[in-house]
């Protein structure tokens, strides 16, 4: 993510609360500098709902990781609830989904321009890691 990452990028959102979001949340805040707000289905302490995401939620959180499995094969005609209205080429879409390898989620962010990318390096990238790891 982080070549992506463009000097206007000071805020994201992260959808979801499971292991993934927090190791995105990790590199976005402690790595990158990021601030950082968690997205839930339901009310949690220190989260906020989707309900909560108004277009002038993404116009400043311009980077938005999906960290569930919202989209994923064989659940392809589903995505996030945002405001995809609201998005602009200054925002960045994030999908650590990556089967299908565009799903709604970039399909609709990149109809207003933003950037998107998919977790297929992600996972390639802690596949070689985890070799890495357990073979040295």
């Amino acid at each position: 993510i982080e070549p992506l990452i463009k000097p206007y990028h000071k805020k994201a959102l992260i959808l979801g609360t499971g292991g993934a979001s927090k190791a995105i949340y990790y590199g976005l805040k402690e790595k990158l500098g990021i601030e950082t707000v968690f997205v839930s289905r339901h009310q949690r302490p220190d989260c906020v709902t989707y309900d909560d995401i108004t277009p002038e939620v993404i116009q400043e959180y311009q980077v938005i990781v999906n960290c569930t499995p919202c989209g994923m094969f064989p659940h392809i005609d589903e995505c996030p609830n945002l405001p995809y209205e609201a998005m602009t080429e200054k925002n960045l879409l994030y999908d650590l989904v990556y089967n299908p390898g565009e799903t709604l989620f970039m399909k609709k962010g990149a109809a207003q321009g933003a950037a998107v990318k998919n977790g297929l390096e992600m996972l390639l990238l802690q596949a070689l890691a985890s070799w890495e790891f357990w073979h040295k």
